[in-house]
């Protein structure tokens, strides 16, 4: 079960695992909502920990409600926290296009080219 936003422990940074238990989804749930939604951005520890500000964890509590309990969808959501001064505007960044087959031969050229070089 979800704690409120007003039931938050009063502290600066939260691990991956305690906002899980938080919001009442597993990590692999706030990973993916870190790519659909631009305002949730945790910082990262030097041993590469996300720590995920109060600020975080109240917006992903509001996003777990939208999605869960309110039944929107993923851009309903990301809408619907623009509306609400939650979320930043445009859509998130989309993955690189696959790289074809014609690209990928002329890199590996490239690469056995280099090597040749160096070994001279």
């Amino acid at each position: 079960m979800p704690v409120s936003a007003d039931g938050l422990p009063d502290k600066p940074y939260f691990k991956i695992g305690e906002v899980a238990r938080i919001c009442g989804v597993k990590p692999f749930v706030l990973r993916y909502w870190e790519t659909e939604f631009r305002s949730i951005r945790p910082q990262k520890s030097t041993s590469g920990q996300r720590q995920y500000r109060r600020k975080d964890v109240e917006t992903l509590l509001r996003i777990r409600e939208l999605l869960y309990e309110r039944r929107f969808t993923i851009a309903g959501a990301r809408t619907r926290l623009r509306e609400l001064g939650h979320d930043e505007p445009g859509l998130p960044a989309m993955p690189p296009p696959p790289i074809g087959r014609p690209a990928l031969l002329a890199l590996k050229n490239g690469l056995i080219e280099l090597l040749r070089t160096l070994d001279e």
